[in-house]
């Protein structure tokens, strides 16, 4: 796999990776430290084969690239520790990404994986801030892995410079002309300082042989892609160090579920003259405070104001809201990979306490796909409190709504049915990350609270779309059922997740929606018999009488011919998910 090599547009001598063979490494100058107590050094392998290395952050977390982990297939990725043989091969999954998107230049190659048990290993050590304008006047040390060398090699490099390229990556020249070039195998390692302190990670090596430039993504960097990094690195000393101040307060808005923007916050933070909002915004507030610590110019003034802001907003009266929905969801995201056509991106977590625990995400062929979900969902039970309702939330994109989901069976021992051992819901993905529509959601809930007779709108086959949005906006519309699915009537669909409307219902395999169609209507047979079990039922049990019906039809001798065996419910509160979820845009397995 030819990884992690930038090209000759970029820096003139380099594309893909030459075997470069087994060449020793150079031993340091003398009067150069070398770096020890180095267990934390990891050796990244894929199907048994090793891919790069990484190095330890805390006693369950490894970093590495993201590129070194791409394309590995569920279940075949380990972490070992040359200089701990006795803890052997750790399998490991992807945790969190730096949203790489795959290209040689393109920023965020980073990886985060959660191994399968703790490791009784003293982490990584991170040198401060502070280190970066100095790097150049020391030597820099990595433990990779090139091949022929599966116990691990040593490579010295130093930084000529701490300017960053393309705000992205700090430049590595070897120490001399000869000695073990920073090659594939290195991809992912620590760069780290004589004393061990680590300062960056090893991302880009150089792709023909003899030349001995590399590129790492400093600490600032990671923790930018990796917003828990920061809780990792040390503080100054100072008691007033602004930073410490507000790490402290981030903490505590977390902790306390503090409702807030964290865009705003960064805006009135950096001011008139500071940089702009990343694009796409700050995904949690740890990100927003993350980036004005390690990204804007001379922070402290910036961080200051940072921190008092976000003080004034812990000490403020909470406001009045409703209580929400008692459901601890598990949610399984999918999303088309982009690399190609039957690759999709799958991530599973759960929510505890108001918090999202990631479990996994995998880039995978689609018919690996329901394996690793199922996989997936019996790990993330694991997370949840104990006696806790259990909601699995598939997060779907619109061509994939209609996915049967809660026909899948539990696991390969087990064939109950999905949508029959648990309520089984699915949301759409677009307006699942977006603000605007979350907010017109959650206020949508709060009237939905008080209706005490929920109404379901009917959308039969020949209501013309046109119209539709007008009549579900004129009746405040919170439950729609359709009389055919997504992929017949697509321009209804989309109506109803734009307004949005929170809960839709629909037959996976009704009516199909043309203008000349049976008669009877399938598609209204199946809204009549819907309609006297979800009317009057309150939005927040819809999932556990949904979950009934199915059951129902499962039980019959023919479970096709039941009416409810192919129904479909999206079910949308907000305040299942207080957290925004990471996007799935990454080529990581």
């Amino acid at each position: 796999m030819v990884v992690g090599a930038y090209g000759r547009a970029a820096v003139g001598g380099f594309g893909p990776v030459g075997h470069l063979g087994r060449i020793g490494g150079e031993r340091p100058r003398a009067g150069v430290p070398v770096m020890t107590g180095a267990s934390w050094q990891a050796r990244i392998e894929c199907g048994g084969v090793v891919a790069g290395a990484g190095f330890l952050v805390s006693p369950t977390t490894v970093l590495t690239c993201a590129h070194v982990v791409q394309g590995s297939a569920a279940g075949t990725l380990t972490v070992s520790f040359p200089n701990r043989p006795d803890l052997g091969r750790l399998p490991a999954d992807v945790a969190a990404h730096g949203n790489w998107a795959g290209g040689a230049t393109d920023p965020g190659d980073l990886a985060v994986l959660e191994l399968a048990r703790k490791v009784p290993q003293r982490p990584a050590r991170f040198a401060p801030q502070a280190t970066g304008p100095a790097l150049a006047h020391v030597v820099l040390e990595a433990y990779g892995f090139p091949e022929g060398y599966d116990e691990g090699q040593l490579a010295w490099y130093r930084a000529r410079s701490a300017t960053r390229i393309a705000g992205e990556w700090v430049q590595l020249e070897a120490m001399a002309g000869h000695g073990q070039p920073l090659t594939h195998g290195f991809s992912g390692a620590a760069a780290a300082l004589p004393d061990g302190r680590v300062v960056g990670m090893v991302a880009q090596v150089a792709s023909e042989p003899g030349v001995l430039v590399a590129r790492m993504l400093p600490t600032e960097v990671l923790a930018r892609h990796w917003p828990a990094l920061t809780g990792l690195l040390p503080r100054h000393a100072a008691a007033e160090d602004p930073a410490r101040r507000l790490d402290a307060l981030v903490r505590r808005a977390e902790d306390a579920g503090l409702v807030c923007s964290p865009d705003q916050l960064f805006v009135d933070a950096v001011g008139d003259f500071g940089p702009p909002l990343p694009p796409g915004g700050f995904a949690s507030l740890r990100a927003a405070a993350g980036y004005v610590r390690w990204e804007v110019e001379d922070p402290a003034e910036a961080l200051t104001r940072f921190a008092g802001r976000l003080a004034e907003l812990l000490e403020r009266p909470a406001p009045a809201a409703p209580a929400p929905a008692a459901w601890a969801p598990i949610l399984v995201e999918i999303d088309h990979s982009g690399a190609d056509p039957d690759q999709v991106t799958v991530a599973v977590s759960a929510y505890r306490d108001g918090r999202r625990r990631p479990v996994g995400t995998v880039r995978l062929p689609r018919a690996e796909m329901r394996a690793y979900i199922q996989r997936g969902i019996d790990r993330a039970f694991a997370e949840l409190a104990f006696g806790a309702d259990e909601l699995l939330t598939f997060t779907l994109p619109r061509d994939l709504l209609n996915l049967p989901v809660a026909d899948w069976a539990c696991s390969a021992d087990d064939s109950t049915p999905l949508g029959c051992a648990h309520p089984v819901v699915v949301t759409d993905r677009s307006r699942h990350h977006s603000a605007r529509l979350r907010h017109q959601l959650g206020k949508r809930w709060q009237r939905m609270a008080t209706d005490p007779k929920p109404v379901l709108h009917r959308v039969e086959c020949g209501t013309p779309h046109l119209g539709l949005r007008k009549r579900l906006r004129e009746q405040d519309a919170g439950l729609a059922g359709f009389a055919a699915p997504p992929t017949a009537v697509p321009e209804h669909f989309e109506v109803g997740l734009n307004m949005p409307v929170p809960v839709l219902l629909w037959p996976r395999a009704g009516c199909p929606g043309a203008a000349e169609h049976p008669t009877p209507c399938t598609g209204t047979a199946f809204l009549d018999a819907l309609a006297p079990h979800v009317e009057g039922v309150a939005p927040a049990e819809l999932p556990r009488r949904i979950q009934l019906l199915r059951e129902e039809a499962e039980a019959q001798e023919e479970p096709e011919r039941h009416w409810a065996k192919g129904v479909q419910l999206l079910w949308d509160d907000p305040r299942c998910f207080p957290e925004p979820t990471a996007s799935l845009h990454t080529p990581v397995a």
